[in-house]
């Protein structure tokens, strides 16, 4: 994962090391990024350290956002990159 801000908190003037863009995927477009710090009300006490997983994909162009995968990182390490590939390797 490489350190670049995701483009939808750039947009908002937010600096949050939270949300990284997933490097190593043999796809450029639609940039594929992984929020970390996700805070959830269900799990209380644990703010941001949720372990909770939001991995989405943003179209620059259109400048639209893609729900990819929602995971618990005590259930799953690591995101689906095989699912990435799938969905996002044919995209221009």
């Amino acid at each position: 994962m490489t350190n670049e801000t995701s483009p939808c908190l750039f947009k908002l003037n937010i600096e949050n090391s939270g949300i990284v863009r997933i490097s190593g995927l043999s796809i450029s477009q639609p940039q594929i990024y992984k929020a970390r710090k996700f805070a959830c009300k269900s799990l209380k006490g644990r703010g941001s350290f949720s372990g909770i997983r939001v991995i989405y994909a943003y179209f620059k162009d259109d400048d639209r956002i893609e729900l990819v995968e929602i995971y618990f990182k005590g259930d799953k390490e690591k995101e689906d990159r095989q699912r990435i590939l799938k969905y996002y390797s044919g995209e221009k």
